[in-house]
C-alpha cells in the first residue's frame, strides 16, 4: 500500500479529517508528523530562509520529520482560495515550490491547485488527474470526496461545541478529550488556527486560558452568517478568507456582554496578521483587548505572565465598583485624610513636613 505524509501544520487544523478520508477511500495509508515541539521548530528553521512567518517554519519543520519515515508521496496543496472573491496568504500559493526549493531530499509532491475564487472546475479537474494518477476511476474520486465532506463537517460541528479544531480531530481519531471546567470568566481568543490550535507553537495558549479559570470563545463557535454580517460592518470587504472571520468574529464578540476580554494571537513575519490585527484594534471599542505576537524566541514563562495580568486586570475590572484606592500590595496607597498629605489650592498635593 503507498503510503501519503501529511504534515501537521497549517491547514491542516482546518481540513485534515477532509484529506485522510478522501486518501485513505483511495486506498493510500496516511501518515502524518508529530506534534510541534522546539525540535520540530529548530528543523524548520534551519531550512527555511530568514525572511519567511513563522507557520511556514514550523511546516517546514514537519515536512523534515515525515520525511524520515520514507512516505512514497508528500501532500502540499497549491492552496489559492477555499471559497469565491477571497483568497488565501500568497505563501500558501507557493508553499509546493518552497518545499521542493529548500528541504533536500523530498519525495515527490502531490500538489493540486485549490482554487474555488470563481468556481470549482480547476479543482475537480486536479482531483480527477490525481484520481487518474492513483488508478482510480472517476467515480470513485466523487465518492471519496462526498465522504470526506461529510466526516470534515462532523468535526467543525465538533469544534462548534466549544472545542478547538485541534480538540476536535482528536475526537474525531478516537482519541479522548478532557472536560472543560466552568470559569468565571469568558474570553474571546483570536487566531489563525495553525497558530493557536497548535499547542507546540502557541504554547498551549488555550488551555492556559482555560487553566487560569475562563472559558474560551473561538471563531468555530460562532455562526458563520454572524461572522459574515459582522465583517461586512466596515467600508471595504476584507479579501482574506481568514482574515475577514477573524475580524467578523472580533466585532461580533464585542457586541456580546458575556465576554469579558479579546485576545488577538498574531505570527511574526505574517504580513496578514500585522493588518488585521491593527484594524482590529481599531474597532474594539467595549471590550479590553490584548494583542500578542508569537515569534521562535516566544518564552513560555513571559506568555504566562502577561495572560495572567490579563486575567488580573478583567477581573478587578469586573469588581471596580467595590474598590477604590487599592494598592498593588493589597492594602491602601495613602488616605485623604493622613496628615502627611494635604491638598493645596490649585488641586496639586503636597507631603507636609514634620
Amino acid at each position: 500500500m503507498k503510503r501519503i505524509g501529511i504534515p501537521q501544520g497549517l491547514f491542516y487544523y482546518y481540513y485534515f479529517p477532509l484529506w485522510k478520508t478522501f486518501f485513505m477511500d483511495l486506498g493510500l495509508e496516511v501518515i502524518t508528523s508529530s506534534n510541534t515541539t522546539r525540535q520540530t521548530m529548530d528543523r524548520g528553521i534551519a531550512v527555511a530562509v530568514d525572511e519567511t512567518c513563522l507557520p511556514i517554519k514550523v511546516y517546514l519543520g514537519h515536512i523534515v520529520e515525515i520525511i524520515q519515515h520514507h512516505p512514497d508521496y508528500l501532500f502540499v496543496p497549491r492552496l489559492v482560495s477555499v471559497e469565491q472573491r477571497s483568497y488565501i496568504c500568497p505563501k500558501f500559493m507557493g508553499l509546493p515550490d518552497m518545499v521542493r526549493a529548500l528541504v533536500p531530499d523530498c519525495p515527490p509532491l502531490i500538489d493540486i491547485t485549490i482554487d474555488l475564487s470563481r468556481n470549482e472546475r480547476v479543482f475537480n479537474r486536479d482531483l480527477m488527474r490525481l484520481g487518474q494518477f492513483l488508478g482510480c476511476s472517476k467515480r470513485a474520486v466523487q465518492r471519496a470526496l462526498h465522504h470526506a465532506e461529510q466526516e470534515l463537517r462532523f468535526c467543525q460541528t465538533l469544534a462548534s461545541q466549544g472545542g478547538t479544531m485541534a480538540e476536535a480531530i482528536q475526537v474525531w481519531e478516537g482519541q479522548g478529550v478532557a472536560t472543560q471546567e466552568e470559569g468565571d470568566l469568558h474570553i474571546g481568543v483570536l487566531g489563525h488556527g495553525y497558530a493557536i490550535y497548535d499547542a507546540g507553537l502557541s504554547m498551549n495558549l488555550v488551555n492556559q486560558f482555560r487553566q487560569q479559570g475562563c472559558r474560551v470563545l473561538l471563531a468555530e463557535g460562532i455562526e458563520s452568517q454572524v461572522i459574515e454580517e459582522r465583517a461586512a460592518s466596515i467600508p471595504k470587504r476584507v479579501f482574506w478568507t481568514l482574515g475577514r472571520r477573524l475580524l467578523g468574529s472580533a466585532l461580533h464578540m464585542d457586541q456580546r456582554s458575556d465576554i469579558d476580554g479579546i485576545v488577538y494571537t498574531a505570527c511574526f513575519g505574517c504580513g496578514p496578521d500585522s493588518i488585521i490585527g491593527e484594524i482590529i484594534q481599531r474597532y474594539i471599542k467595549h471590550k479590553p483587548f490584548m494583542f500578542l505576537t508569537m515569534d521562535e524566541h516566544t518564552g513560555e514563562a513571559g506568555l504566562l505572565t502577561r495572560l495572567e495580568a490579563f486575567c488580573d486586570m478583567l477581573r478587578r475590572r469586573r469588581n471596580k465598583d467595590h474598590e477604590d484606592n487599592i494598592s498593588p500590595y493589597g492594602q491602601p496607597a495613602y488616605s485623604l485624610e493622613d496628615p502627611v498629605f494635604r491638598l493645596e489650592t490649585g488641586g496639586s498635593c503636597s507631603t507636609a513636613h514634620h
